[in-house]
C-alpha cells in the first residue's frame, strides 16, 4: 500500500520535470537560451541525475563562455557516467577554452588533463572522431617545449583516416594549411571533396582559395561547379 502511494504522489512530480525538460529543450532549439537555462535547471532540482538536462546545462555554459560553470556540469556527468566517452570530450574541451582564455602560467597546468581527457574518450569508445579532431589541433598549437608535436596530430589524424575518408583528408588538409603549406592542403583537400562531395570539404578548399592563397578565380570557379 505505501509502494502504491509513493507512486501516485511521485508520478506528477515526474511528469512536471518531463513536461519542464520538453519546453526547455524546445527553447533551446529557438535560441532562447536564458528561458532554456532557467527550466534545465528546474528539472535538474526535481531530478539531480538527470543527464541530459545537466548535460544542457554544460553546453549553455560553454556557449556563454562560462567555462568553470561547464566544467562542473561535466565533471558531474563524468561521475555520474564514467564510462560515457563524450563527456570527456566535453570536459576536455571546457578546460582547453578555459586554458586558452587565462594565463599562459595557468595554462601550462592544465595541459595533462586536457590531453588525458580526450585520450579517456578514445578509451572508452575507440571510435571517437571529435577527440581526435581536438588532439590533432591541440598538438599543432601547443609549443614543442611543452608537448606540441606535428608527429603527434599526424597520427591523429592517421587514425581519423581508418574512421573516415572525410575527416582523415580534412584533419591532413588541415595539418598542412596550419604550417602554410597551401598546395598539399589543397590536394588534401580536393581528396575530401572528389570522393564525398561534402559541403564541408568545399568550405575549407574555397576558403583556402580565398582567403590564404588570393586565387580568386579559382575560388569561384570551384563555387560554380559545387552549386551545379
Amino acid at each position: 500500500m505505501k509502494g502504491i502511494v509513493f507512486v501516485l504522489l511521485f508520478f506528477p512530480i515526474l511528469l512536471w520535470s518531463q513536461v519542464n525538460f520538453e519546453k526547455a529543450e524546445q527553447f533551446f532549439e529557438a535560441g532562447k537560451i536564458e528561458q532554456a537555462r532557467t527550466l534545465f535547471e528546474s528539472v535538474v532540482v526535481e531530478n539531480p541525475s538527470h543527464l541530459k538536462a545537466i548535460e544542457y546545462l554544460g553546453d549553455i555554459a560553454g556557449q556563454q563562455k562560462l567555462w568553470d560553470k561547464a566544467l562542473l556540469y561535466y565533471k558531474k556527468l563524468k561521475q555520474l557516467q564514467p564510462r560515457e566517452a563524450n563527456y570527456y570530450y566535453k570536459y576536455g574541451g571546457a578546460l582547453g577554452m578555459k586554458a586558452k582564455e587565462g594565463t599562459k602560467f595557468k595554462a601550462l597546468g592544465m595541459i595533462e588533463e586536457i590531453k588525458s581527457s580526450f585520450e579517456k574518450a578514445i578509451v572508452l569508445d575507440p571510435k571517437h572522431k571529435e577527440s581526435r579532431w581536438a588532439l590533432v589541433q591541440l598538438y599543432l598549437e601547443l609549443p614543442g617545449i611543452i608537448g606540441g608535436s606535428e608527429a603527434k596530430a599526424v597520427q591523429y589524424s592517421n587514425e581519423l583516416m581508418r574512421l573516415s575518408s572525410l575527416d582523415g583528408y580534412l584533419s591532413k588538409g588541415y595539418i598542412e594549411e596550419y604550417f602554410g603549406r597551401n598546395k598539399k592542403a589543397e590536394l588534401n583537400y580536393s581528396k575530401a571533396l572528389e570522393l564525398t562531395h561534402s559541403k564541408l570539404a568545399f568550405q575549407k578548399l574555397y576558403n583556402l582559395y580565398w582567403y590564404k592563397m588570393k586565387n580568386f578565380a579559382k575560388a569561384q570557379q570551384l563555387k560554380e561547379r559545387f552549386e551545379k
